[in-house]
């Protein structure tokens, strides 16, 4: 962060070519010494993650419950990478990096987190050579990739295995800006290389292409190009006769730009088909706008200080009081003014663009799943507040001639403070009981995290644990899916089944149609089978297969309604229709029943024979026929 390292640098970085791009001067062991220096406390900060386990938010349907990653980087595993929109995303280059650690390190956790420690790592080490090779500042580029490496909230991105998309999809982007670089150098440079400029055009479009595979947060990358053209490159115009115009930068970056539109359309497809994307009617601009802009100041708030670190920070829904945003309303437009005015220090506009812009897919204005904000969000727009901060503290300091090593101490002490607060923050990642713990220790009103909680407690063969955080999260929010099913259930395993039925009406009514809805119409079906409303009972079970053909359970409760009311043809069929969609024990056992009562010993030895091949059921499908074989 400090001043510049020589007197021939800053000459180097004050001298432009003639395309206005800063020529980096060469301090090789300077730069070797801190490139090392990062490495070996990024690696320092986060290797306790080696030994932590799988979570169990996101990490059971990314990787350990996920058959198509579980088989390792096969064919199958690519062709499904490619052509899914499985957790409401196209990322396929993402599932491809699961299956891969899945083929090095089978289901050992620390393995996968030791892919996103050694992303984090080489993250951190393009971003100071890309940083030093367009500006010639290393001391500066140095501190920015220190922070941005060593920054608590940027901890979730590492120490998270269902974030590799986050850590990947940044090794690619700043693969490309490196390739941006490399290609402006042949642009601007001498005439005559148009066909090396195409060459490496190329290299940066497969790049970016590369990044939207691993997740496409980075779709801003043709905006945030111009910006780097306005600074460090200095190719935009501010004048007659300098550099190149802005129209000429924007027509440059087309190719970009349509990949962008391209990427855009797939994204919100795959929102779309796992009904991620909240609608205006039930979320209003004005929340998403009142959000956004407090979130804004928030994400400001965390960079400087770091604390009450979360993984989820669930959304207000409902407008936030103006004495939140309008103060944070100002100071947005303030700093924007600010900027602006500081014409003469074009990195200060730089990074202040940089934040906004790369905040606005994440922002929240088209919204999608429960969060307010996510720490994840600011891996990226982090880089321009860090340029920010380290490039204005290196230019005041020289200003007032500040000695250099007193910077230097100042940085190091900086570096130091932060890595102490994120090695804790690491800590918190270190089992799923502790992660949902410390949550709610430092939230207010996070069902979600209860939820989280619950599962874990239930797993952990603690029921009555479990269910209590079920009850805190349905105190905070009487339509959470979760809560709601978990307590039907509950309410159903006791024989309290007119609260079965409210909790499953209830969800019926709030789920939009599709599979969701008709696994709860199969849920609410066996509760009034045990009432033995046989007619509401079938009702459900009916609505249930008509919204998913392939739910089991509808079918196999339609099998039972038919047994009850004597019709065995009808039950036969509907057990049999169970069994094409996903052959269970307990199926074919009910349909052995069915055809010995129907006067067919042949057939039911037959259908004995193939459900006592078969393991036994999960732990769900136990549930579901409970009872049934003995009555």
């Amino acid at each position: 962060m400090g001043a510049k390292a020589s007197a021939a640098g800053k000459k180097s970085h004050q001298s432009n070519t003639s395309a206005g791009v800063a020529k980096a001067p060469v301090f090789r062991s300077e730069s070797v010494v801190l490139a090392c220096a990062l490495l070996l406390a990024t690696l320092a900060v986060y290797l306790p993650v080696v030994h932590h386990p799988f979570v169990n938010f996101d990490d059971p349907v990314y990787v350990v419950d996920n058959v198509h990653i579980a088989s390792g980087l096969d064919w199958d595993t690519i062709t499904w990478a490619f052509t899914t929109f499985y957790q409401f995303n196209w990322h396929p280059l993402t599932w491809m990096s699961h299956a891969f650690d899945v083929q090095l390190y089978g289901m050992n956790a620390g393995g996968h987190h030791a892919t996103n420690l050694l992303l984090q790592a080489a993250n951190a080490l393009l971003l100071f050579w890309v940083l030093r090779s367009a500006t010639g500042y290393v001391g500066r580029s140095a501190m920015v990739a220190g922070l941005f490496a060593l920054h608590p909230v940027n901890v979730e991105s590492v120490a998270w295995v269902a974030e590799r998309k986050n850590v990947l999809s940044m090794f690619f982007f700043l693969l490309g800006l490196a390739a941006y670089h490399w290609y402006v150098e042949a642009t601007d440079g001498k005439r005559g290389q148009a066909r090396v400029s195409v060459g490496r055009y190329l290299v940066m479009s497969l790049c970016f292409v590369l990044g939207l595979m691993a997740k496409p947060q980075i779709v801003t990358f043709p905006f945030l190009l111009l910006l780097w053209d306005y600074w460090p490159l200095r190719r935009m115009a501010t004048g007659p006769g300098q550099a190149r115009s802005f129209g000429w930068l924007v027509k440059e970056k087309i190719p970009l730009f349509a990949i962008c539109a391209a990427s855009s359309v797939i994204t919100v497809e795959a929102q779309k088909a796992g009904g991620a994307v909240a609608s205006l009617r039930v979320y209003p601009f004005s929340i998403r706008l009142t959000n956004a802009i407090v979130a804004y100041c928030l994400y400001i708030g965390k960079a400087i200080w770091p604390a009450r670190l979360a993984p989820m920070y669930p959304h207000p829904w409902h407008p936030l009081p103006m004495l939140q945003v309008i103060p944070s309303l100002a100071l947005l437009i303030a700093i924007t003014a600010l900027v602006i005015k500081a014409r003469s220090r074009r990195y200060l506009l730089m990074g202040w663009l940089w934040f906004l812009g790369a905040l606005v897919p994440m922002i929240g204005l088209v919204h999608v799943g429960n969060q307010a904000m996510a720490d994840r969000y600011a891996y990226l727009p982090y880089i321009g507040l860090f340029v920010m901060v380290c490039w204005g503290v290196a230019d005041f300091a020289e200003a007032r001639k500040i000695p250099v090593n007193v910077l230097r101490v100042a940085g190091l002490v900086a570096l130091v403070a932060v890595a102490i607060v994120s090695r804790r923050q690491v800590g918190y990642w270190s089992d799923t009981a502790t992660l949902w713990t410390h949550t709610l220790a430092v939230t207010h009103d996070n069902y979600i995290a209860h939820d989280n909680l619950a599962q874990y407690l239930m797993r952990e063969g603690q029921p009555e644990e479990a269910m209590q955080q079920y009850r805190d999260a349905l105190a905070i929010y009487p339509d959470d899916p979760s809560s709601n099913f978990a307590i039907a259930a509950d309410d159903h395993r006791h024989g309290d089944l007119p609260g079965a039925v409210a909790h499953y009406e209830h969800m019926v009514r709030i789920t939009p149609p599709g599979a969701g809805r008709a696994e709860l119409y199969a849920k609410l079906g066996l509760v009034y089978l045990d009432e033995r409303d046989l007619d509401a009972a079938k009702n459900c079970f009916h609505n249930s297969v008509t919204m998913d053909t392939h739910n089991v359970e509808g079918w196999l409760g339609l099998g039972l309604v038919a047994d009850r009311e004597g019709q065995l043809n009808v039950a036969i069929k509907n057990y049999e229709e169970a069994n094409a969609v996903k052959p269970l024990r307990i199926t074919y056992l009910l349909l052995a029943r069915a055809l010995e009562r129907n006067g067919q010993p042949e057939q039911a030895q037959a259908a004995r024979q193939r459900g006592n091949l078969l393991g036994p059921e999960e732990k769900t499908t136990q549930t579901f026929s409970g009872g049934i074989l003995g009555q």
